[in-house]
């Protein structure tokens, strides 16, 4: 069985309290019990080996076995997820999280339906970030996926300008992704459209930053999987899968 993996910001000492929300969760939903394995982690590659040693109404208390460090990955890989239309953002978000996407930007694209604006934008960057987090311990990742503000296309410009390689996932374009030549370091940036896709002007803007439209298959993805076949493609391509 996998052993579950926990967020904690408290990894000091031969003995933890892993309490809050956390501790809650593995006492009273997953009902650990004393004996098993857990790890603990500060979602920034700090790892504590732990077995429990009681288990308490609202929290576990642990003994920690062993710690490691994990390295963050590189390159690094950042997506910039166009705005989709109703709880397809959170489908794409939890689906680069497992694949292993380090970055992930909401975008508000000129074509994107959903607009976030005030409390309605707060509302659904926390449901990503939950989502990246929930998603992050599920795939027994030490680095969690930073879920950024989200950004106009003046943002994702000087996010391109700044990558070591920038990409557009265009149905269009001559270049395929699989062929693409990719650096060993620095950030990849991969542009994802939303369900309109990216528009003329858009698109000016990021070959004008450096980016390179390329082609991610012979069919057209919706945009909530299209992050995550990028994903794929790039992680296996740089030795990180």
């Amino acid at each position: 069985m996998t052993v579950p993996v926990f967020l904690t910001a408290e990894l000091d000492g031969p003995e933890l309290v892993l309490g809050g929300p956390e501790g809650r969760h593995a006492a009273t939903v997953r009902r650990l019990r004393a004996g098993e394995r857990v790890d603990l982690t500060d979602g920034a590659g700090s790892v504590a080996e732990c077995v429990v040693r009681e288990v308490l109404k609202d929290a576990l208390r642990v003994e920690v076995l062993g710690r490691y460090e994990v390295a963050p990955p590189t390159p690094r890989l950042v997506a910039v997820q166009g705005l989709p239309k109703g709880d397809r953002g959170e489908l794409a978000v939890e689906m680069m999280t497992e694949a292993g996407v380090d970055v992930i930007v909401p975008w508000q694209a000129a074509r994107s339906i959903t607009q976030w604006k005030g409390d309605r934008a707060a509302k659904a960057l926390g449901r990503w970030r939950s989502t990246a987090r929930e998603a992050g311990k599920q795939a027994r990742r030490f680095h969690l996926p930073e879920v950024a503000e989200p950004v106009s296309t003046a943002g994702v410009v000087k996010l391109l300008q700044e990558a070591a390689l920038g990409l557009v996932l265009h149905e269009e374009a001559a270049e395929p992704l699989s062929q693409v030549a990719l650096p060993g370091d620095g950030d990849i940036v991969v542009v994802i459209g939303p369900e309109g896709g990216v528009s003329d002007q858009e698109l000016a803007d990021f070959r004008a930053a450096g980016a390179v439209p390329v082609l991610l298959g012979p069919t057209v993805l919706r945009t909530s999987t299209a992050g995550v076949a990028a994903a794929a493609v790039l992680l296996t391509r740089t030795g990180r899968w």
